[in-house]
């Protein structure tokens, strides 16, 4: 396998599996249609809710033809061996993150298949502008304990941006945060089948209202909790493309746990230059040579 460090698989850890990775069980579940974190029924914040920024989730991103014929591509190149029971292919620049040196190296391009779904991103709404110079394939097999523990994506090179598209299986991306902030929630019961509406309507302090009003006698007042005890899950279906941007890309760390990987999963990752290497950036000239390669769309797996 290709398990450094701390990390491990089922394929390391033998029939012991002496080091299983930490998967605690998410207290929220964010929800597309609302752009809310909503308590689930068995934890301890059910019945309460917050606004969860960040987040662009579209489903049936692509048809079941086309996924077909993406992963068949992808399966004529070799995957290589990656941390925690996963494989890979990568297109993209040669990167040493902690010297932050930066270089083409053998990079060719994104693969010729990546050319139909990068234009397809522009028809969402928060894609605009987005020019990917990298893109990761990522191989998840229940059988090899495939998982990745939770981090933050790097920003020296990589953008506001990071867009990715759920082949094969559904699964979860489990958001966490270990800022020492807290989290304003706000109750979501109900009387008459009717919700209560996020923040703005709600104050510091307990305020009652008229009993005839759309039948909600009373609203509570919202309730403080550690950032740290809460985690939310992002289901992700099958073919579906999620966007991470913003509070969900600066302040929470994503995961996938072991369990959430029932089938074969892919995961194909593209991510847009920052600041530095785009216009107006100290390496504009590096990013902009980079992004004509990644663009020609003639690439094989570096």
């Amino acid at each position: 396998c290709g398990c450094k460090g701390i990390r491990s698989c089922l394929l390391c850890e033998g029939p012991a599996q002496a080091a299983p990775p930490p998967q605690g069980e998410d207290n929220f579940t964010y929800c597309p249609a609302t752009g809310l974190a909503k308590g689930n029924e068995h934890s301890e914040f059910a019945g309460w809710a917050f606004p969860f920024p960040g987040v662009f989730l579209m489903e049936e991103f692509i048809s079941e033809d086309e996924e077909s014929e993406i992963v068949e591509l992808m399966d004529r190149d070799d995957w290589k061996p990656s941390q925690s029971g996963r494989k890979k292919q990568d297109y993209g620049p040669k990167v040493n993150f902690k010297k932050q040196r930066l270089k083409a190296g053998s990079f060719t391009g994104l693969p010729s298949f990546s050319k139909k779904i990068v234009a397809q991103m522009k028809a969402c709404s928060v894609l605009g502008g987005f020019l990917p110079v990298e893109q990761c394939n990522l191989d998840y097999m229940p059988e090899r304990g495939s998982a990745i523990d939770a981090h933050f994506d790097d920003w020296w090179l990589w953008g506001e941006r990071l867009v990715s598209l759920n082949l094969l299986s559904k699964t979860v991306l489990s958001m966490s945060c270990d800022s020492e902030d807290s989290i304003q929630l706000f109750p979501t019961f109900s009387k008459g089948n009717r919700e209560l509406s996020p923040p703005g309507s709600l104050t510091e302090t307990s305020a009652c209202k008229n009993s005839d009003e759309e039948g909600i006698s009373c609203i509570l007042s919202p309730r403080l909790v550690p950032s740290k005890e809460v985690t939310v899950a992002i289901h992700l279906p099958q073919r579906s493309l999620v966007v991470l941007y913003g509070d969900a890309r600066y302040k929470w760390k994503h995961a996938i746990y072991r369990k959430h990987i029932e089938h074969r999963r892919i995961c194909v990752t593209f991510r847009e230059l920052s600041a530095e290497f785009s216009a107006g950036g100290r390496h504009e000239q590096l990013g902009k040579e980079l992004l004509e390669i990644a663009l020609s769309f003639q690439g094989r797996p570096v």
